[in-house]
C-alpha cells in the first residue's frame, strides 16, 4: 500500500514547528521515520502533513549538562551506539542500544522519535524509565521537563501536548562501582520484545548494594521500575533467591499484556527471570571490572 496524500513542511527551528502542530490537530512530528513511514504505508495513520525537523542541528548533540548526559531528539541511534561518552558516562543506555532495530534502522532512527513513538516494546523508554530520566519538551515558546515515569501513560501514548515537540532527554549519570544488565526475548534478535529487564547497581566496596535500578519492558503498557524490589534490595549483596523473590512479589500485582506472541503468565514468569540474570550480570560487572570499560 502507498500512503494517503498529505502536505511535507521542512521547518527552521523548533517554535516554527510547534506553531504548524497548533494550527492542524493532524499534523505529524517526522525525524528518521522509521516507525511513522510503515504506519502511513500501512493506512494505520493518516497525517495531513509532515512536519520535518530533521535538519535542526539544535536538535542533534549528546553532551554534558550538570551531572547529567543530554541527547538531543534528532540524535541518531547510530551516533548513541558509537559514542564515547555514552559508553562511559551511561553504561547501561550503551549497553542496550544494540538491541535497538537493526543496523539500517538504527542509521535513521532517532532518540527522541523513539521516546515519542512510546512503543511498550522498545528499548529507549525503558531505559529511560529506569534510569530515570527527564524529557525535554518546547510548546508556546517555552522549554519544560517532565520525568520519564510522567511521560508514558499507555502503549504509544504520552503525556506531551499535542502542540508541543520533544527536544531532548537528560539521562542522571551514576558514580562509584557501577555494573549494568539487559535481557530480552524475541523471535530473533532485534526484532520487538516480548519480555525485557535492565539493570543498574553500584555496588560498595565491601559488596553490598548501595544504589539500584530495576525495569521492566515489553510485558505492560509501558516500561515500568520496580521501586519496591529496589528498596528490599539496597544494602544487600543481592543474592539471586533473594532478588528472584523481590522482583516477584512485585510482579505479582501487576497484570501483564497478553497477546499472540505471549502469554501474560509467561511474560510474568519471563520478567522475573530476566530481571534476576540482570541484576546479576550488572553486580558481576560493578565488582569485577572497571566502570570506565563498560
Amino acid at each position: 500500500m502507498k500512503a494517503a496524500p498529505f502536505e511535507y513542511s521542512r521547518v527552521a527551528d523548533v517554535d516554527e514547528a510547534c506553531a504548524m502542530l497548533a494550527a492542524d490537530e493532524h499534523a505529524r512530528v517526522i525525524a528518521g521515520g522509521q516507525t511513522l513511514v510503515p504506519l502511513m504505508a500501512m493506512r494505520l495513520t493518516r497525517p495531513t502533513r509532515l512536519i520535518d525537523i530533521n535538519h535542526i542541528a539544535a536538535l542533534c548533540y549528546i553532551r554534558v549538562e550538570n551531572e547529567a548526559i543530554s541527547i538531543g531528539a534528532t540524535t541518531q541511534q547510530c551516533r548513541v551506539e558509537r559514542d564515547a561518552l555514552i559508553r562511559t558516562s551511561l553504561p547501561l543506555l550503551a549497553r542496550v542500544v544494540p538491541f535497538i532495530g537493526h543496523a539500517a534502522t538504527r542509521a535513521r532512527g532517532t532518540v527522541g522519535g523513539s521516546l515519542a513513538n512510546a512503543d511498550p516494546a522498545a528499548e529507549l523508554p525503558l531505559i529511560a524509565i529506569t534510569l530515570e530520566a527527564t524529557l525535554c519538551y518546547r510548546a508556546n515558546g517555552r522549554t519544560q521537563d517532565v520525568l520519564a515515569r510522567d511521560f508514558f501513560i499507555g502503549p504509544m501514548t504520552t503525556s506531551l501536548p499535542n502542540d508541543a515537540i520533544l527536544i531532548a532527554v537528560r539521562f542522571p549519570v551514576w558514580k562509584g562501582n557501577v555494573g549494568t544488565g539487559f535481557h530480552e526475548i524475541n523471535a530473533r534478535r532485534s526484532d520487538f520484545a516480548f519480555v525485557s529487564a535492565a539493570a543498574q547497581v553500584e555496588m560498595t566496596d565491601d559488596g553490598r548494594c548501595r544504589r539500584i535500578a530495576i525495569g521492566i519492558g515489553a510485558a505492560t503498557d509501558f516500561p515500568i521500575r520496580l521501586t519496591a524490589a529496589e528498596r528490599q534490595l539496597q544494602d544487600t549483596v543481592l543474592e539471586p533467591a533473594k532478588v528472584t523473590s523481590a522482583v516477584a512479589d512485585v510482579l505479582a500485582d501487576i497484570k501483564p499484556l497478553s497477546d499472540l506472541h505471549a502469554s501474560a503468565e509467561y511474560r510474568r514468569r519471563a520478567a522475573v527471570n530476566l530481571a534476576t540474570r540482570a541484576v546479576a550480570d550488572a553486580r558481576a560487572r560493578a565488582l569485577g571490572e572497571n566502570f570506565r570499560a563498560h
